[in-house]
């Protein structure tokens, strides 16, 4: 790069996701105007969608990779170690007992946790994310202490990421005490959704785990993120249960499973069927690309469901790995799901950018003129370039202004505790 202006102007001489070489000018946070540069890379010769000229305070990327800042669909700010000295993971068994192994572990910890969400949103906002979905936990234990600290740090991050909320029953809807009035609370104190996990497998009442989670929705006029680990058949008959009550609800794209490992484990006319009441009533699907079974991309989206994809957790308690880069994560998604043509890497590029976007309601999100100036420079000459080697980012931008250069946060990192580890 040949600049360091915190407020460019032009982005000078950058590779379109389509491939062709441009110049993209800003004003006021958006995007202005794409000139399409002659194919040898020299001065604009057309304004393919122009929207309006801006100044002349140009950044020259070289013909870098532009794609809009990746979107993380699914992360938990709350739960990281990131700034706290290294916890040795302890095996789980059952997902109760690997609640109950957390729970224990989080007594421990001495560093707060907004010092370690906010490391952990830095980390993200370096690899050239610029949205997140944040799930929460409300617990019993908890309380909404969780929340007060990511609601702190989303206030804190505003000018170089959003943060949705999801106000998530870590242990449980039914079977902890007093939890819905938890998530009530946790919706009017400012969480942007409700969450649930596993209504059969781990609170034992789908029906009154769904109730609860829906009716809440409904009171709020909030839409939906529930983590469903439950395996085959069990775990499908929960996805249509869903579909049909965010159907009867008129949540149609309001309403996300994350993980729903079953579909990648039943039987071809139980997939079908499930993929087919997801489609009809909106309901997109998750996925981190766990190590076992996952949700199908390709042949959800010939179905027409929404797929998108989040970290999920980052070295916390459910496992010690995890870099918030979302590159990273659709390489790793590809890998799993068996992605290999350009045309599959860049619908592996998809998942962390445009359908993310969607899932999440993100507006004016995109590279089109009138869009926010929400951006990522990728050391890359192609999108499936960027997917299968998730190079350096360069620059990255939020409403216009540069938030990251390099991989490192324009806005310094907190200082860390003597003793602690820096998050980077």
């Amino acid at each position: 790069m040949q600049s360091s202006r915190s407020h460019p102007s032009v982005l000078a001489d950058v590779t379109l996701p389509d491939g062709r070489r441009a110049d993209v000018s800003l004003r006021d946070g958006l995007i202005a105007s794409i000139r399409e540069r002659a194919s040898d890379g020299g001065a604009p010769v057309e304004d393919v969608r122009a929207a309006g000229d801006a100044g002349d305070d140009r950044v020259d990327l070289g013909g870098a990779l532009l794609l809009p800042a990746f979107v993380d669909g699914h992360s938990h700010l709350d739960k990281t170690f990131l700034g706290a000295p290294w916890q040795p993971h302890v095996p789980g068994g059952t997902i109760r007992e690997r609640v109950d192994a957390e729970l224990r572990t989080r007594r421990t910890l001495t560093v707060p946790v907004a010092e370690r969400a906010l490391r952990l949103a830095h980390r993200m906002v370096g690899h050239g994310t610029g949205h997140t979905r944040s799930h929460v936990d409300v617990d019993p234990e908890a309380g909404l202490a969780n929340l007060h600290a990511v609601l702190e740090v989303r206030e804190r991050v505003r000018d170089l990421m959003t943060v949705q909320i999801v106000a998530f029953p870590q242990s449980g809807v039914i079977t902890a005490p007093g939890v819905p009035d938890l998530l009530d609370a946790a919706l009017r104190e400012g969480a942007d959704l409700v969450g649930g996990l596993d209504p059969h497998g781990f609170d034992g009442d789908v029906d009154g785990h769904l109730d609860v989670v829906f009716g809440l929705a409904e009171r709020h006029g909030v839409g939906v993120d529930i983590h469903l680990h439950d395996p085959g058949e069990i775990g499908a008959g929960q996805l249509r249960d869903i579909a049909a009550r965010t159907a009867a609800l008129g949540l149609r794209g309001r309403v996300t499973v994350s993980h729903a490992y079953c579909l990648g484990e039943v039987a071809d006319v139980t997939f079908a069927r499930t993929a087919s009441a997801l489609a009809a009533a909106g309901v997109s699907i998750l996925t981190n690309g766990p190590a076992g079974p996952m949700p199908p991309v390709l042949r959800l989206r010939e179905a027409g469901v929404r797929v998108f994809a989040g970290s999920d957790n980052i070295r916390d308690a459910w496992w010690p790995y995890g870099t918030g880069d979302m590159l990273e994560r659709a390489t790793i998604i590809g890998l799993r799901d068996d992605l290999m043509t350009d045309d599959e890497l860049r619908v592996a590029a998809s998942l962390v950018t445009t359908e993310a976007a969607a899932a999440l309601g993100l507006d004016r999100y995109g590279l089109e003129p009138g869009s926010r100036a929400d951006l990522v420079a990728v050391a890359a000459a192609s999108v499936a370039e960027a997917v299968a080697a998730h190079p350096r980012r360069l620059m990255v931008m939020h409403a216009g202004r540069v938030v990251a250069t390099d991989g490192c946060p324009v806005a310094g990192l907190p200082a860390p505790e003597p003793g602690v580890q820096r998050a980077w």
